[in-house]
């Protein structure tokens, strides 16, 4: 128990470029994708470098010229009601969707902006 106590102890302590350095030897030496590795880098703190953003926010800016077109999509997209649809699309700039994958975020995005809407993630 205290040597896995010692090595809690060594993790909390790495530093941002010793994550990294760990990531590596885990993917190449082993095989594994440590997608824990930003979290182990917050939490260890050593704040040597910036850290790649997770999390994105899908921000309608204006409905452009098909605002039904949009409103239906936004319904469609957050499972919300008509009337709460037609109210994130009316209070724009609003957020559609919060806290989302980089890829589910992109995936909004094109969506909306096919539809004629004008987004952005933040």
């Amino acid at each position: 128990m205290s040597d896995l106590k010692t090595l809690a102890e060594s993790l909390v302590n790495l530093t941002v470029k010793d994550v990294n350095e760990l990531a590596t030897i885990l993917k190449d030496e082993y095989g594994i994708e440590p997608a824990a590795a930003t979290v182990v880098a917050a939490a260890g703190g050593g704040g040597e470098a910036a850290e790649e953003k997770t999390e994105f926010d899908v921000i309608l800016k204006s409905a452009g010229a098909s605002k039904l077109a949009i409103v239906k999509l936004v319904k469609d997209l957050t499972g919300a009601g008509l009337k709460d649809a037609k109210d994130m699309v009316d209070s724009a700039p609003t957020a559609i969707k919060e806290g989302i994958p980089k890829d589910a975020a992109e995936a909004l995005k094109k969506q909306l902006e096919e539809a004629g809407a004008e987004v952005e993630l933040k």
